[in-house]
């Protein structure tokens, strides 16, 4: 009988019954009806800032006409004035961080040969520079860069409450 009392005394000593309880953890606070907001940027957007070759945060068309150039060419060592998809896919991995980031080589191709000129990839870009260019002053700033998305519904959860969309 006294090693029963014996054995609830040493475990009661033991540090783990000497420790107090974590609190438990709190949510963060969420307001109601607070829309969600998300600054995303594209990977081709990554690509143009890196394109700022003169360290301005600012990025001319001049600029990024001259690293397409410089990219292509890395794309084009033996220099046939083309580049297949997959050579377009290992471009874009380098470039664009993935070989399925937009555009995708059927967005640059133009005439549709399965192959990717340097003109056609300035083409594609230009069309890039402009829909960023939101101030259509020439260039592109970080701002421009950048996309901000927000939340669906009026909820603090894309869709509203539940974070169901389109139901009700």
């Amino acid at each position: 009988m006294i090693r029963v009392p014996l054995a609830l005394a040493t475990a009661m000593a033991c540090p783990a019954f000497a420790q107090t309880p974590a609190p438990a953890p709190v949510a963060p606070t969420i307001v109601p009806g607070q829309p969600l907001a998300t600054i995303v940027a594209e990977p081709v957007a990554m690509m143009i800032a890196a394109c700022d070759a003169n360290g301005d945060a600012i990025v001319s068309r001049a600029e990024l006409t001259a690293c397409l150039a410089r990219s292509y060419a890395a794309a084009d060592p033996d220099k046939k004035g083309s580049i297949g998809y997959i050579g377009y896919a290992e471009w874009a991995l380098k470039w664009l961080g993935d070989r399925n980031a937009l555009p995708s080589p059927f967005e640059v191709d133009r005439d549709g040969d399965n192959r990717i000129t340097l003109a056609e990839l300035e083409a594609r870009f230009d069309s890039i520079f402009a829909r960023l260019d939101k101030d259509k002053d020439g260039n592109l700033t970080r701002a421009e860069l950048l996309t901000i998305r927000s939340g669906f519904g009026g909820g603090d959860r894309p869709g509203g409450p539940g974070g169901k969309r389109g139901r009700k």
